[in-house]
């Protein structure tokens, strides 16, 4: 694959929406790669839209948070559709609906969607003839990398009763090649089960994204920088990690203490060797930003800023108010994924502390950063989020992310007085205004792309909110409903687009063709004789 140059990185100026896989509707929990996937595509292209942006997609664990995954290349089994499974003749509707998949279509049970999702997708498992399929062979043969590693510690993961790997017997713990022979033998049939999920996963998501891309959309992936503990990842490739003897981590990642923060973030993910990594021209890395690529048209990194400084909390301590600044990568990591993603391109999440080499990473290599209105609404003059102190047109603009409160809920929380001076700031005429004035906003800012979050396009508040940060429990639960699409009007937001420059099509261009139309003569109509 050929770099691509400064020049290319660059997106093409439009406009999109954050909808993650888990919230679209479906009758059986959770949303999934199905009809409704198609759908949802087909409203973000009548609203002018052509960028869809998803939450990471890989399969989640405890907290169900999909920033800590079992893998950095897996997808999540419960995305797969049982609607094309039983078409397939792998299931009948009846083994789907006799599932109990939860009481409220807006909120995802994950208790329910874990207890019955795998029972109905081994059912279908059972009747599957794919082994011998060239298909199947052609996608063991492409994710030969990670697929067995991954399948194979899914496997032993069940057979511990579903336990982090630290806490797995010894043997099989420290990768001993007796206890690894020995329990790839035992679970076999597991470890099938486990690579059949991936297949069907990439089934339906090459699908899926073919038909998005058809329609002129590109989707937006978007990836944690570190990966979970517990992984198929660092299990496999312990030596890649800051890990002890025993395999026990010695220090993780976090945010020191700051204004949203008194004790910091300790997000407790195990810290990359680099140094060990670069040895091997990052060839860990250099497997995910192809999958990356692979299964994205765009990569938002999260935590970018930790690819030149990262922040080491020591493992011992319960929250980061103990670590210190250590230097990352940087250029040299930058340069292996440029080299290595295609045509994919990239987004950098700046959001924090910018020191002056982060910010010189990221232009030197011509990625869009981001800017967030809700970091605004102090409005003080020289506040970089506020719209008129947006530099660069090469940056993504949002109204607020998965990790801030809907546009709805941050308004209901500020002092009366102060929503008049945002009504003013945004030129609303009374602060009931100022949601649909600050979406406006967005679509006219000098920024290439504006995406608004769905729960902001449907005037949520924060009942519908994704996730608090430094919270486990109440997060990752909202679903769109399936008769919420009529309170949006489409028209409107296809209108924005091309007023501002986010459509393929412009305001002028469509009334030059009406008018092309318009002006041609017509045909006069012909009878015929006998």
């Amino acid at each position: 694959m050929s770099q691509k140059d400064k020049s290319d990185r660059r997106l093409t100026r439009g406009a999109g929406i954050l909808m993650p896989i888990s919230s679209l509707p479906s009758p059986y929990g959770i949303g999934t790669l199905g009809k409704e996937a198609y759908r949802f595509a087909d409203f973000v292209k009548k609203t002018g839209g052509m960028y869809w942006q998803v939450l990471p997609i890989g399969p989640t664990s405890y907290g169900d948070s999909p920033y800590q995954s079992f893998s950095a290349f897996a997808g999540n089994p419960y995305f797969i559709d049982l609607d094309i499974l039983c078409e397939e003749g792998l299931l009948t509707k009846e083994e789907i609906t006799e599932k109990n998949w939860g009481e409220r279509p807006d909120r995802v049970d994950y208790e329910k969607i874990y207890n019955n999702r795998f029972e109905v997708l081994k059912l279908a498992f059972s009747r599957s003839k794919h082994e011998k399929t060239a298909a199947y062979k052609k996608f063991e043969e492409s994710n030969a990398f990670w697929l067995m590693d991954y399948s194979f510690y899914m496997a032993v993961k069940k057979h511990f009763n579903d336990k982090s790997w630290q806490e797995w017997d010894d043997d099989i713990r420290l990768r001993k090649e007796t206890a690894v022979k020995k329990y790839e033998k035992a679970l076999k049939k597991e470890i099938d089960f486990y690579k059949w999920l991936q297949f069907k996963f990439d089934e339906q998501w090459k699908k899926l994204k073919a038909y998005v891309n058809e329609l002129g959309i590109k989707i937006i992936g978007d990836i944690p920088l570190y990966v979970a503990l517990d992984s198929s990842d660092v299990w496999v490739h312990s030596d890649l990690f800051e890990l002890d003897e025993d395999l026990r981590e010695k220090n993780v990642a976090g945010v020191p203490p700051d204004l949203f923060s008194e004790t910091g973030q300790r997000w407790g993910n195990p810290l990359y060797r680099w140094d060990v990594m670069e040895k091997d021209g990052f060839g860990w890395w250099k497997e995910r930003m192809k999958s990356c690529a692979y299964h994205y048209d765009i990569i938002r990194i999260d935590h970018f800023i930790g690819v030149v400084n990262y922040y080491s909390i020591p493992a011992a301590c319960k929250t980061a108010m103990v670590g210190k600044w250590k230097k990352g990568p940087g250029k040299k990591l930058t340069e292996m994924i440029n080299a290595n993603i295609g045509d994919a391109q990239i987004i950098a999440e700046d959001l924090g502390v910018l020191t002056k080499p982060v910010k010189d990473l990221i232009a030197a290599n011509g990625y869009p950063g981001m800017k967030i209105l809700l970091f605004a609404m102090d409005l003080k003059p020289n506040n970089d989020y506020l719209p008129h102190n947006f530099e660069s047109p090469n940056s993504i603009v949002y109204i607020g992310t998965h990790d801030n409160d809907t546009l709805v809920g941050a308004l209901a929380s500020i002092p009366e007085p102060q929503q008049r001076k945002i009504a003013n700031y945004y030129y609303a005429e009374n602060p009931y205004g100022i949601a649909s004035a600050m979406i406006r906003s967005v679509y006219a800012s000098v920024a290439d792309v504006c995406i608004l979050q769905m729960q902001d396009m449907l005037y949520l508040d924060n009942n519908a909110r994704m996730n608090t940060p430094s919270t486990l429990g109440g997060n990752w639960l909202w679903r769109l409903c399936d008769d919420q699409y009529i309170r949006i009007d489409t028209e409107h937001y296809s209108a924005m687009a091309k007023m501002y420059g986010r459509s393929p099509e412009t305001e002028e261009e469509e009334e030059e063709k009406d008018g092309e139309a318009k002006a041609k003569p017509k045909k006069a109509k012909t009878t015929k004789t006998k």
